[in-house]
């Protein structure tokens, strides 16, 4: 194991603090969550941004310790082969509330999103939109990042209210991105002082308190921005006040952060988690509440994606393998652990069917319904695909083998055996090889093409050189 993997860090109390809050309720609750079947379930989805497979201490993390997320594990299934749809934000968003590959929609090709009016259409049925249906109530807490207002927005989207940022990132403490305040209840801007991690969990408190006193079944996405940039801890105001002097692109912060700083601000993302759950047992709704964590895709600057090499923007496993857990009363097998693959796709089917319907079928889901999975069956095997324009990325996987071409070289990997993707045995099993990439090019031809006028993320290219030997 590489000197980088083993290396550690001093965490100040604060952070040890802030990961071990909160967890009372966690450690001394009943694995069993007896449910009662005839009520159609809750559902708490909790997704957080630009976090790595590795950084739960539960998914191999050593430099700190997310006890809260660790517990829910145990408590829950485990999975290790848990993919993103997408490796940057937006198009995870669209298929995640769509239920479908991004790329048969325009917003889903665009990366960075805002630069042009383009956002997910009011009238396409999402998550919330087909639970409403099922008599729901149905709220986003945190980040939208699916178009602006006055065309696109949450609440034209099937949410009935919407707490949180519009944009990409936002300031955890003046709530800015490049100057301009983005923070919202509905459609009104609000100021709120505070760290956004902690507001946000407020907020699902609160929403939390208002469903208890009401019959109907309930979703709450709570999107947290944690850990995504800028590298801010819930003490550094005074970083936060630097970057607001310098407006402009300071929200990214490419001089930003260490080590220490993301460790604080995971651990105390698991914290205001922990708060979340508590409140769930305190009003008594665990036993009818399926809970999953996740994130929207693969790690950033600080992150370990180990044992895969890659991050953001690229379509290596470690900028698409996620963590996610999965407590569902009745069907999940505490401290259970599954290789099934899964997409972020799989949740829409998952939760209507799950609710006693099915997806529009003017609109098919390319996701598939995953209680076999979570309950600890496998799943049937299927392929799954990938492309991301800044340097040509395609990927397909089926069973263990990926197929991936970047900077226009290709690849075919075994991600069981090497998931380092390392040993390139595209000339070894030609025919395996071809298969894939026929399966991924017959998939592309039914997708929208990449437009030529979208704007192009960051490619960071900092795998491309050492893993590639090809300029970034």
């Amino acid at each position: 194991m590489s000197n980088d993997r083993q290396s550690t860090f001093e965490i100040t109390r604060r952070t040890v603090m802030a990961g071990a809050a909160g967890t009372a309720a966690l450690a001394v609750a009943s694995p069993g969550f007896a449910h009662d079947p005839t009520r159609k379930p809750n559902f708490l989805f909790i997704m957080a941004d630009d976090l790595g497979y590795a950084d739960l201490s539960c998914y191999g993390r050593r430099e700190y310790q997310t006890p809260v997320l660790d517990a829910l594990a145990q408590q829950g299934v485990r999975f290790t082969h848990a993919y993103a749809n997408s490796a940057v934000c937006t198009a995870t968003r669209v298929a995640l509330i769509t239920g479908r590959y991004q790329y048969r929609l325009p917003v889903g090709l665009e990366e960075p999103l805002g630069q042009r009016n383009v956002g997910l259409p009011p009238e396409h049925p999402t998550m919330p939109s087909l639970l409403k249906q099922q008599g729901y109530y149905t709220s986003l807490i945190g980040k939208w990042h699916l178009g602006s207002l006055p065309d696109y927005g949450p609440l034209k989207s099937g949410y009935d209210a919407f707490w949180g940022i519009r944009n990409g990132g936002v300031d955890y403490f003046t709530h800015k991105i490049y100057g301009m305040e983005d923070l919202w209840d509905g459609t009104t801007q609000i100021d709120e002082q505070g760290y956004l991690t902690e507001l946000l969990a407020n907020r699902t408190l609160q929403t939390l308190e208002q469903r208890a006193g009401d019959d109907r079944p309930w979703l709450i996405s709570l999107h947290l921005t944690a850990p995504h940039w800028p590298w801010e801890g819930p003490e550094d105001q005074e970083e936060s006040a630097r970057l607001d002097a310098k407006e402009g692109f300071a929200i990214a912060h490419y001089d930003g952060g260490d080590q220490e700083t993301y460790a604080t601000m995971v651990t105390y993302m698991d914290r205001q988690i922990g708060r979340v759950l508590d409140k769930l047992a305190e009003l008594g709704m665990e036993q009818d509440t399926v809970v999953v964590f996740t994130s929207d895709n693969g790690g950033e600057r600080f992150s370990d994606t180990w044992p895969f090499t890659g991050k953001k923007t690229e379509l290596l496993e470690g900028g698409l393998r996620i963590p996610a857990i999965v407590r569902w009363p009745g069907l999940s097998t505490p401290g259970s652990e599954s290789d099934a693959q899964i997409m972020s796709m799989d949740w829409l089917p998952t939760f209507i069917a799950a609710a006693g319907s099915a997806p529009d079928p003017r609109f098919p889901s390319d996701g598939i319904d995953i209680r076999e999975a979570i309950a600890g069956r496998a799943l049937p095997e299927r392929p799954l695909f990938w492309r991301f324009k800044n340097h040509g990325q395609e990927a397909a996987r089926l069973g263990r083998y990926k197929y991936l071409k970047i900077a226009g070289n290709s690849f075919l990997f075994d991600v069981i055996a090497d998931p380092l993707e390392r040993g390139n045995l595209k000339e070894r099993m030609q025919d395996t090889f071809a298969d894939l990439r026929q399966r991924w090019e017959n998939w592309n031809a039914s997708m929208l093409a990449n437009d030529p006028d979208a704007p192009s993320y960051g490619f960071t290219g900092e795998m491309l050189a050492d893993h590639f030997g090809v300029d970034s």
